[in-house]
C-alpha cells in the first residue's frame, strides 16, 4: 500500500543528489513491515517461535538474532498476551542495530543518553543479562513515562533512570555509551508522514549542533578503551557523517571502527552541499529505506584511545 504525498521542491533537489529519489520515495511511502524483538530476559527465541507458530508468520532479521519481521492478519500485536507479559518488544528492524553494534558485555557500566521510549535501552539490558549498571537518561518527564513502563514490563532490574539534558553529564567513566541522537527523522517518513512537511534545512543545521554537543559529552564520559555508538534515524549528512567528522577532528584519540554486520548498506557520504568529510566515515553504516525495506538509519562506532 502506498500514499500520495507531496515532497517540497528543495527536498527533492537535495535528496536527488544523495540517492535515487524515485526509489527512495517509493519505499518511504510504503507500509512499514512490523517487527519484534524477543526478550531473552523472560523467555527464549525458541519458545516464542513455538508460541506464535500458526497465528503469526515469523521471518528472521539477519542482523539481530532475537529479531523477527512478523506477518499476520491481525495488526494489534500490542494486545497479544506475549507482548503484555514482556516476552517481546515491538521494535523497527533497523532500530535493533545500534545495541547490536554497541555489543554490551556482562557487568559493563553503560549510558543510554537519549533513552525513551526504551526500545534500545531494553535491548541493551537484555544483552547485559541484567548485570552491570545501565543509566537510561532522557530530558523530559513525559518521555520517561513510556521508558519506565517498558523497563518494568520487560523485567529489567539493572537500570537507573535519570532526567537531564544529555550534555550535562560530567565526570563519569562508562564502558560503553549509546547516543541515539534526536534528529530530523527523515528515515522514518514511512512511519510518520508529517516528517515530510516538517523538514527544512535550517532545522537540520540546528539539530547537527545539538548532536555534536551530545556526541562530545558522551566521548568525554567514556573510559579509555571504551566504545561509543552514535546513531540516528535520519539520512541527512550534516547529522551523520558531519557529526563524525567533527568528533574525529576534535579528539585525536577518537577512532572510528569498521562495523561488521549482515545487512545491505549504502556508501557513506564524504562530500555534500559544499562540505567535505574525512574518508574515515566510510567505516560508518548508512542505510536507506530501499536498502533493506526498513527505516533509514545511520550507525557509527567510535573507540576511545
Amino acid at each position: 500500500m502506498t500514499y500520495n504525498l507531496e515532497f517540497k521542491p528543495a527536498f527533492i533537489e537535495r535528496y536527488s543528489a544523495l540517492t535515487d529519489f524515485d526509489v527512495f520515495k517509493e519505499y518511504s511511502l510504503k507500509y512499514l513491515r512490523k517487527s519484534i524483538r524477543v526478550n531473552t530476559l523472560k523467555t527464549s527465541v525458541k519458545e516464542i517461535v513455538s508460541r506464535l507458530e500458526g497465528s503469526v508468520e515469523l521471518d528472521p532479521i539477519p542482523w539481530c538474532k532475537e529479531g523477527f519481521w512478523v506477518k499476520s492478519e491481525r495488526r494489534d500485536f500490542g494486545n497479544m498476551i506475549e507482548h503484555l507479559l514482556g516476552y517481546f518488544y515491538i521494535q523497527e528492524a533497523a532500530s535493533m542495530i545500534p545495541p547490536v553494534v554497541l555489543a554490551p558485555k556482562e557487568d559493563d557500566m553503560i549510558l543510554d543518553m537519549c533513552a525513551s521510549p526504551g526500545s534500545k535501552t531494553t535491548q541493551i539490558a537484555q544483552y547485559l543479562k541484567n548485570t552491570g549498571l545501565l543509566i537510561a537518561n532522557d530530558v523530559t518527564a513525559d518521555r520517561l513515562k513510556a521508558l519506565g513502563f517498558n523497563l518494568q514490563r520487560m523485567g529489567i532490574s539493572n537500570t537507573i533512570v535519570t532526567m537531564m539534558p544529555g550534555r550535562l553529564f560530567k565526570g563519569f567513566e562508562f564502558d560503553r555509551i549509546l547516543v541515539d541522537a534526536p534528529c530530523s527523522g527523515i528515515g522514518t517518513i514511512r512511519k510518520s508522514f508529517k516528517t515530510i512537511q516538517m523538514w527544512n534545512p535550517n532545522a537540520v543545521r540546528r539539530l547537527s549542533g545539538t548532536q555534536k554537543q551530545l556526541a562530545c559529552t558522551a566521548f568525554d564520559n567514556l573510559k579509555d578503551g571504551g566504545t561509543m555508538v552514535y546513531s540516528t534515524c535520519t539520512t541527512e549528512p550534516e547529522e551523520n557523517e558531519g557529526v563524525m567528522d567533527y568528533i574525529l577532528s576534535k579528539y585525536e584519540n577518537a577512532k572510528l571502527q569498521k562495523i561488521d554486520l549482515d545487512i545491505k548498506r549504502s556508501d557513506p557520504v564524504t562530500e555534500f552541499n559544499g562540505n567535505t568529510y574525512t574518508s574515515e566515515v566510510k567505516k560508518c553504516v548508512r542505510i536507506w529505506p530501499q536498502d533493506n525495506d526498513t527505516e533509514g538509519f545511520f550507525i557509527a562506532k567510535i573507540k576511545k584511545g
